[in-house]
């Protein structure tokens, strides 16, 4: 099968542009960025868009589509953006419903309904549905940011659909419009509502005598080729259309992925949601075995049951990807994770331990662990969700990419498909890890394929077919969750046959007669082999960068394939991404940033959108809202590094532009502060004088209040005294900010690490790790100040001496941004290695500390660093274990300060934004005698400037707790 003619080629573009903006109240972008961010998603497989609408209303929908109508412009509705088959690019007008029309419309308790807009995302649904003690059953990975909408277009399951079923399953209602402007609610349809339709002879009437007439002549085979098994997401679900199944003609539409009708809002079924839930982990000699025992498994009545293999688990460990979380599965080559839930805790126990003593009974009974703890539920649970970053990019391996990761087959063959399948990749000579919904019978998995070589193309498509014709032999589908698109059109006549290969075309026709709606797709589809992300013509731009990124083997390309698309910074809870939380748009997600660079490097080639290279103002805008948070690099499943790249691509940006002022002003705040010491009352008094200059000239919002220097920087009252006998040493690192801004909080940790028994000493003054230099691409001067400290510290680090740390920031630079700057460097080596946070030290060396517990309670935030890349466990740890402290650690995310972004002019209302989402509201709330701790500088001053309370570094409120001092010190 091969589509048509590109159907955008006739269209004025130019023309259908201002008619749109005409039209449309939302926003309307055509310019090259726009469509360039919009040009893949989480699939192998690229299209660059014709332009892109964010509706604000269905009356901007109904709009845009005439527009389009009228210009004879191909459309395409999307939401999340996470499809796995391309359904989600294409040369069309893309309908992005994920920013403005994403509401949850109503919960109705006792009918046990939802309404919902199309880019409502499901956590959204779930969290309020589960006030009610309900819940919407299927649940991707992509549960914290997938849309419903998008649920709906790829019939969307999950470990859940076990409990509950298919999307299509839980669908009661669709409220539709077709490319020919026919709106209507589409549902299950009684003999009564079929003849009442009929006799309205409109277009309402047409489609349903023609589908009526579709079902009556293609019903046999209907019923005869597709597979009556759980998991069945392939071709157009013509099922729902026999008068057995209602002819229900949203279910009909469920898993059509855009290319038939829009939907303007759907009414959903919701399930009871058990209250108490239950999981055992069972582990076997391998995967195999584990499938085989699927059938037994199932009929105890869990409401999950998930597989994976020892591969997994080992791609895992390698890229250390939840190493902890890892180590709390029992011993095996291959896992289940089985879930039962109950009305009670007793209840689901029950139920599993009757399950362990059914398998006690067998020759070779498997391994078995019962978690009761739902934190430790959740870790495990995490192993298995973890599944697509674990395999996506292994340090030493090749990159794997989807094409067949969703197979099905009856749960009781998994155990004879998993081994063919394993025998089939044998002899392609294919590496691969098995995973996936074993209870329904579903496979995922990412492969290592050839996709930028003739010959490896070639094989990748030969492959696919082999793989196709096996997993029907066994009464399988080829997709059991992730859908057709165009990875598996080309498939579907392996399945069905080429009767019911017509009928699919019959059915979109029907719908949509002008073929408007995602063509290519589904039906009349490009192959397999086509509009490949990477392909032969796939040649990035060779470029010199002043990083070594070392998990990539220094290559740039390489480094921006890591973003495979699947959206997990376009949740709204975490760290990552939080200017995509601010602002809702799709530019300022890792996602989009990493595929604008990636577009970047790839302008030259055929199709190429962004041809500025490193001078690139698409994808400088889209950066500037990057608050370096790197929460991208702890939370992405594959680790990608925005904060990093964004640092790479400033240097070479401002190669050619010039600096802001503000970027020396507060890139260089080290020296500004040194200079500032030897007179700091003068140096604020001047700063106050002149403050709307400087506000004016560094672009400085009239909302924010500069930090003012201390009377007497922290160096100068240190005083380190004699080293007693035996007495180890540490040194402590003198941050700018806790220096200059902030001397008390220097000065509680030398107090605290004294009565633990340390001899606490400075390096060598004029020394800072240069944090905020990377926020203005200043990496030369950045890496001087990394060799400067290097050649400082050489007899300490090659004695081993800890460095104490006080700032999470100046922590990760010698954690993240040393290796990469210095990779060859082993003295760079030993500093990152012997730098440790103050609370870590103090829990590695806690028996030294005696300490009188206060009676308070704390409200904690993390800097994003100290979250993310470094750890904050050790600091809960502290709070709670050895200062007894009542804490709460709400998911603050970033505090939206971010060093010198939260006083840009132009960025304060996304700092705002980022504060306001939890932070500041929980500081207001939290009780007066309640502590509030944040580590970081700029955590402290989002807070003060805020709300007006100060907030304690951790070195402070344990200084507090030391036996001696008075309890209001």
């Amino acid at each position: 099968m091969s589509g048509p003619p590109g159907l955008a080629a006739a269209v004025d573009v130019a023309r259908l542009e201002a008619d749109l903006r005409a039209r449309v109240q939302g926003e309307v972008r055509f310019d090259a960025g726009s469509r360039a961010l919009y040009a893949a998603d989480a699939s192998n497989y690229r299209q660059v868009p014709i332009g892109v609408v964010i509706p604000r209303s269905v009356e901007d929908v109904v709009a845009t589509v005439a527009a389009c109508r009228e210009h004879g412009a191909p459309l395409l509705p999307r939401g999340g953006g996470t499809s796995l088959c391309g359904q989600c690019c294409n040369v069309a007008v893309v309908l992005d419903f994920s920013k403005y029309l994403n509401r949850v419309l109503e919960i109705d308790p006792q009918r046990r309904i939802a309404r919902v807009q199309p880019g409502a995302v499901l956590d959204d649904l779930r969290e309020q549905a589960r006030v009610h003690g309900l819940t919407f059953a299927p649940d991707p990975a992509t549960h914290t940011h997938n849309t419903l909408g998008g649920m709906i277009g790829n019939n969307s399951c999950g470990p859940h659909s076990v409990m509950g079923g298919e999307t299509v399953h839980n669908v009661l209602a669709l409220e539709i419009l077709t490319s020919d402007g026919l709106r209507m609610t589409v549902g299950p349809t009684d003999a009564a509502a079929q003849d009442r339709l009929l006799a309205a002879g409109d277009r309402r009437a047409e489609i349903a005598r023609r589908l009526q007439a579709l079902a009556q002549r293609h019903g046999e085979e209907i019923r005869r080729r597709f597979p009556p098994i759980p998991r069945r997401v392939s071709g157009y679900n013509l099922p729902a259309l026999l008068p057995e199944n209602g002819f229900d003609l949203a279910r009909a539409l469920v898993g059509s992925e855009g290319t038939c009708v829009i939907v303007l809002e759907a009414t959903l079924r919701l399930l009871p949601d058990p209250p108490a839930r239950t999981l055992l982990v069972l582990g076997y000699p391998s995967v195999y075995e584990a499938a085989d025992h699927v059938p037994e498994v199932m009929r105890s009545g869990p409401i999950a049951v998930e597989g994976l293999d020892d591969r997994l688990v080992s791609d895992m460990k390698r890229t250390h990807l939840h190493p902890k979380d890892v180590q709390l599965l029992p011993p095996g080559q291959g896992w289940l994770l089985v879930e039962y839930g109950g009305a009670t805790r007793e209840d689901s126990d029950a139920q599993a331990h009757r399950l362990m003593e059914q398998l006690r009974q067998a020759p070779s009974a498997p391994a078995m662990k019962i978690v009761d703890d739902p934190k430790i539920e959740q870790h495990i649970w995490r192993v298995r969700e973890a599944g697509l970053g674990a395999t996506a990019h292994v340090p030493d391996q090749p990159i794997t990419w989807e094409g067949w990761e969703d197979s099905s087959v009856p749960p009781e063959r998994l155990g004879e498909y998993l081994r063919k399948l394993r025998a089939l990749f044998e002899r392609y000579g294919y590496g691969c890890d098995l995973y996936g919904h074993f209870g329904q019978g579903c496979v995922h998995t990412r492969i290592d394929f050839d996709l930028e070589t003739a010959d490896g193309i070639a094989k990748f498509r030969r492959f696919l077919r082999e793989a196709a014709e096996l997993v029907t032999s066994l009464g399988g589908s080829i997709s059991g969750e992730h859908g057709d698109g165009q990875s598996k059109a080309e498939l579907l006549p392996i399945m069905y046959g080429e009767d019911l290969i017509r009928a699919f075309e019959e059915f979109k026709a029907i719908w949509d007669p002008q073929g408007r709606m995602n063509p290519g797709k589904i039906v009349h589809a490009a192959r397999a082999d086509e509009h490949l992300r990477l392909g032969t013509g796939y040649r990035p731009q060779p470029v010199e960068t002043v990083m070594h990124f070392v998990d990539d083997a220094g290559d740039f390309g390489r480094t921006l394939l890591r973003c495979v698309g699947v959206g997990e910074c376009r949740k709204k809870k975490g760290t990552m991404c939080p200017s995509y939380v601010a602002t809702g748009e799709e530019m300022h997600s890792t996602r989009g940033r990493a595929h604008l660079l990636f577009e970047m490097l790839n302008g030259g080639r055929e199709g190429g959108v962004l041809a500025g290279g490193w001078q690139e103002p698409a994808v400088k805008e889209a950066l500037d809202l990057c608050l370096s948070c790197k929460g991208c690099k702890a939370e992405c499943p594959v680790h990608v590094d925005l904060a990093a790249y964004k640092a790479e691509f400033l240097s070479h940006w401002y190669e050619q532009h010039r600096r802001p002022l503000a970027a020396h002003l507060f890139g260089f705040i080290d020296r500004w502060s040194r200079v500032a010491s030897h007179a700091p009352g003068l140096a604020n008094a001047g700063m106050g004088a002149l403050a709307p200059l400087v506000r004016r000239a560094a672009h400085i919002a009239p909302q924010r209040t500069l930090p003012r220097f201390a009377a007497r920087a922290f160096r100068a009252d240190f005083d380190a005294g004699a080293r007693r006998s035996g007495e180890p040493e540490v040194i402590l690192w003198p941050d700018t900010f806790n220096n200059h801004f902030h001397p008390q909080v220097a000065h509680a940790a030398v107090q605290v690490l004294r009565r633990a028994g340390f001899h606490v000493r400075l390096p060598p003054a004029g020394l800072c790790c240069g944090r905020p230099l990377y926020e203005h691409g200043f990496l030369a001067q950045a890496r001087d100040y990394l060799q400067r400290i290097v050649a400082a510290l050489e007899a300490d680090l090659r004695a081993g001496t800890p460095i104490v740390v006080l700032e999470p920031a100046c922590l990760s630079v010698f954690r993240e941004e040393l290796p990469l700057m210095l990779p060859r460097d082993e003295q760079a080596h030993r500093l990152r290695a012997q730098s440790v946070l103050l609370p870590d030290f103090l829990q590695q060396h806690a028996g030294r500390l005696e300490l009188r517990p206060p009676a308070a309670r704390a409200l904690v935030h993390g800097h994003c660093h100290h979250k993310g890349v470094l750890g904050f466990d050790a600091e809960l740890g502290l709070l709670r274990e050895r200062l007894r402290l009542e804490v709460d650690a709400p998911d603050t995310g970033c505090c939206g300060m971010a060093g010198s972004f939260g006083f840009d002019a132009g960025k304060v209302d996304v700092s705002l934004a980022c504060g306001e989402r939890v932070l500041l509201p929980a500081v207001r709330a939290a009780a007066e005698d309640t502590l509030v701790i944040a580590d970081g500088f700029s955590c402290r001053e989002q807070i003060a400037q805020c709300t007006g309370r100060t907030a304690l570094h951790v070195a402070e409120v344990v200084a507090r707790a030391l036996p001696d001092r008075p309890r209001n010190s």
